[in-house]
């Protein structure tokens, strides 16, 4: 320890001067603040000086075989993950009441902040009554869940909620909720330490750009991080990124994340470290580091950090923070050595390298972040997916019985029917935007306008956004191309998008057009953005402005004409674009220091709806009868000290999918059609479709969400071939029905389920519903070629046994038709792999190994007591 007189202020701080001060001056940022955290945890149990000298002595090219336990800070929720994590802790309390335990030990350890930014749909659009109207089917739809919500925010102490309509999660954070250094009174003394955080949304790595090392977890795991349980993890390897240069006039911010994206997908990053340094650091904003730093999970890496330096300091500025706050993170950064120098390198595990004057326009798609395609490339890339389509369609060429005379505006393949400025990807960064705003000028001025057939939308990430846009008058601009604000927060990037105009999804449908969208988002897996648009583009804001006035993807934007001015002449993008110049004089003249200041001073306060909701001022929760919060059976009949492991014996499979499926696939998400069986549900319950919401919004209701499971349209299950969605064949008997109703049948049964799988299995976002559906479903152990980390670490957490293929193996070399029953022996704590068999006790019975990713002491806790809030209920029981 030493001190650090900062202001007027000491402050005591964990150096690392007794250490070997030359290894630690070769680390990577992002170690030195793990190490940091080892260090100011050391007297507790979970570190030990064998951890604090594994960092020190790191081995770059090591394989991680470390396990450590880091204690994030805080702790950041978004409103679909957050609920439900509301929800399990309101229900610890009272299984904590069952157990005879303290239930006011059932309550957040760490700040922990909520945004509600994902209930918010595209219901309305393209008028100046837009946000008023979309906000008003919000809080109706959502009135449960926010009363609920404002009964945690005073039931549970160091719990604040941010009320919806505020912005985006990832840029209030970046915005407003970062601290940079957080402080804390330890006995009269003031510690001082950086900010670190855990979030239950995988683009919380967006704070990286801001020095803050941060990632995307689980909601189980951020429930225990809340409750003060530590995170296990291997010490990573870093994967160093060096940047040069600047980018070329024309080049954005967010071309400049796709082709980062598709180098590190190839590189491999996953469960890594990525740190970016080099000279071209100095020629990126601040906004534009967070922009790369957000799509981390899209490469797959933990977290893609950059250190902290003076761009930092001076955007903590530009965005209202404390002098004396900004005067104690340079002081700290400074005398723990964190601040960047950059004639220092660090030791890195692998490093890549990147010319940003290389970078040029793109767009990625059509159903993943990493595959960019060049510009000039996109209508060439876009007839082969044509094809491709054609070919693979469900339906006959020409598509269902014709009941429409004609096409509604003659729509064709292609065809952009969603054209949306959404999400924290970009919404965050002035550049992009202000880039959009001086297109859609252009245009208007030219006498362009959007197609009839688009439906445009304008999703800010806070209420900044709008402030700049509207001062500077691009709002005007963008809204006479039909770009009015929809709303704040995360919407077509979600799914969240809406319905289209009743006349062009029966187009769709009857003449089976396939439709696109163009989204400033980072995810456009299948099925997430429309049930009826099969290809999905990620672009800056100026290109959304530009192919929705285009119309179609079948264009060449770099050369083709996008229309006709008023003249009759031929207008093209180039015509169009904003010069650099325009755009940073804009920024400079309206985005400022009061503008931030003004729009976060009430932050907390929220509208006059939220504040009139009547909540509860009891401890515990009362359950009302609700079809959005209910209470889970997680805990139900848990025993004061867990059983033992059991083995799992002739099993059955529910699920068969091959490589590439995400949490999307697998967790409820986007719209509730009303003949599934969360339909048939709600149905029952008296809910009219109309009220149907999201599966995101009623993430609260178990009953809903385990319905909902591996029920997204694209899902392919190889049980039931020639099949989308929620099918599979209940075995023995070999008759197809819902997954859902297979589950049940199988339960009344008593017989146990597996998935199998194949690579990257649960990529996207950190939903923790991918794991808790399965396990309420009944299984018990998924077999997978790979993983991805978060959805790894989340089947843990929710007692389900992942098994990984040894490697050159998967289910088809292995010969498995998931018809097939399965034996998986009793796994122990020092157990690496595991023997499978399959059918035993028959004729063709044989069996294959297979490795137990169960990687830390720690998770086989978790595992061993059937979760990790079991495991956490029983401590602190106990």
């Amino acid at each position: 320890m030493a001190l650090l007189n900062s202001g007027n202020t000491q402050y005591t701080i964990y150096t690392f001067d007794h250490l070997d001060t030359e290894r630690i001056s070769k680390l990577p940022y992002a170690l030195k603040i793990l190490l940091e955290n080892l260090l100011r945890h050391q007297s507790e149990i979970h570190v030990d000086d064998s951890d604090i000298d594994a960092l020190v002595n790191w081995d770059s090219q090591a394989e991680p075989s470390t396990e450590i336990a880091f204690v994030p800070s805080r702790v950041l929720l978004q409103d679909f993950t957050g609920v439900p994590a509301i929800v399990d802790l309101a229900a610890m309390r009272d299984a904590m009441a069952d157990l005879g335990g303290d239930v006011s030990k059932i309550n957040p350890q760490v700040p922990v902040e909520l945004v509600i930014d994902h209930s918010v749909m595209v219901d309305t659009f393209g008028s100046e009554d837009s946000l008023h109207a979309n906000t008003a089917i919000e809080i109706e739809r959502n009135i449960e869940r926010y009363r609920f919500l404002r009964w945690g925010q005073g039931a549970f102490d160091n719990f604040k909620v941010v009320p919806p309509g505020t912005g985006i999660v990832h840029q209030v954070n970046l915005e407003f909720l970062a601290r940079g250094v957080m402080t804390k009174d330890v006995g009269g003394d003031i510690h001082a330490y950086p900010d670190t955080l855990v979030g239950t949304d995988s683009h919380t790595t967006m704070i990286n750009g801001l020095g803050v090392l941060g990632w995307g977890v689980g909601g189980i795991e951020a429930e225990a991080a809340m409750l003060g349980q530590p995170i296990s993890m291997l010490i990573p390897r870093v994967v160093g990124f060096e940047l040069t240069g600047s980018l070329v006039e024309g080049a954005t911010a967010t071309d400049l994340v796709l082709v980062v994206t598709q180098m590190l997908r190839e590189h491999g990053v996953v469960g890594k470290f990525v740190e970016f340094y080099g000279d071209g650091l100095e020629s990126l904003t601040l906004a534009d580091r967070a922009t790369i730093a957000n799509m981390s999970p899209e490469y797959g890496a933990t977290c893609g950090i950059f250190p902290v330096d003076r761009k930092t300091i001076d955007y903590l500025r530009l965005t209202g923070r404390d002098e004396d706050q900004l005067t104690l993170i340079e002081d700290y950064m400074k005398a723990m050595g964190m601040w960047h120098d950059p004639s220092v390198r660090a030791d890195y595990s692998s490093t890549l390298s990147l010319d940003l004057g290389t970078v040029a326009a793109c767009i990625a798609g059509p159903k993943r972040p990493q595959d960019r395609i060049q510009l000039p490339d996109a209508a060439d890339s876009f007839k082969q997916t044509l094809e491709e389509f054609r070919a693979l369609r469900l339906a006959p060429a020409g598509g269902k019985a014709d009941t429409a005379t004609e096409r509604a505006h003659n729509l064709e393949d292609g065809a952009v029917v969603i054209a949306a400025i959404t999400s924290c990807t970009n919404t965050s960064n002035p550049a992009v935007l202000v880039a959009a705003g001086l297109l859609a000028r252009k245009a208007r001025d030219a006498g362009l306008a959007t197609k009839p057939w688009v439906k445009t939308s304008l999703a800010p990430g806070s209420k900044a956004v709008t402030d700049y846009l509207e001062k500077a008058g691009l709002l005007d601009d963008l809204e006479a191309l039909g770009f009015y604000l929809v709303g704040y927060g995360c919407t077509t990037c979600i799914g969240n998008s809406g319905p289209l105009a009743p006349e062009i999804e029966a187009t769709i449908e009857n003449h089976d057009v396939l439709a696109t969208s163009v989204l400033s988002g980072n995810r456009n897996f299948e099925g997430r953005i429309h049930p009826l648009v099969r290809a999905n583009y990620l672009a800056s804001p100026p290109l959304v402005v530009a192919y929705a006035l285009a119309g179609n993807m079948n264009i060449n934007l770099a050369t083709d004409a996008i229309g006709q001015d008023k003249d009759g002449n031929d207008v093209t993008m180039a015509d169009l674009w904003p010069s650099q110049d325009e755009i940073t004089d804009v920024i400079a003249q309206f985005v400022t220091p009061q503008l931030f200041r003004e729009k976060y001073s009430d932050v907390y306060n929220g509208n006059e709806v939220w504040n009139e909701l009547e909540v509860t001022d009891a401890t515990r929760f009362d359950w009302p009868t609700s079809t959005y919060v209910k209470k889970p059976t997680f805990f139900d009949g848990l025993t004061a000290a867990p059983q033992d492991v059991e083995a799992i014996s002739n099993a059955r499979c529910l699920v068969m999918v091959g490589d590439s499926v995400t949490t999307d696939h697998i967790s409820p998400a986007g719209s509730i059609e009303d003949d599934s069986p969360a339909g048939e549900y709600l149905l029952g319950h008296q809910v009219t479709t109309r009220d149907f919401n999201s599966y995101g919004s009623r993430r609260g209701n178990h009953e809903v969400m385990m319905r909902g499971t591996f029920a997204n349209v694209r899902l392919r299950n190889q049980l039931a071939p020639g099949t989308e969605g929620s099918w599979t064949k209940h075995l023995p008997s070999g008759e197809i029905m819902s997954i859902f109703a297979a589950a049940a049948k199988y339960r009344e049964e008593s017989v146990p389920l597996v998935v199998l799988a194949g690579a990257e299995y649960g990529t996207g976002s950190s939903r923790d519903w991918a794991a808790k559906g399965p396990s309420l479903l009944g299984v018990r152990a998924v077999m997978a070629t790979s993983y991805e980390r978060i959805h790894r670490s989340n089947l843990i957490g929710m007692g389900i046994l992942p098994l990984q293929f040894k490697p050159g193996e998967n289910a088809e070399s292995l010969n498995l038709t998931g018809h097939e029953t399965y034996s998986i022996p009793a796994v122990g704590p020092n157990d690496t792999d595991v023997t499978v068999t399959v059918n035993p006790g028959v004729a063709d019975e044989r069996t294959f190994t297979a490795d137990i990713r169960i990687d830390t002491p720690n998770e086989y806790l978790y595992y061993a007591n059937g979760g990790i809030l079991q495991f956490v209920l029983r401590n602190l029981a106990a």
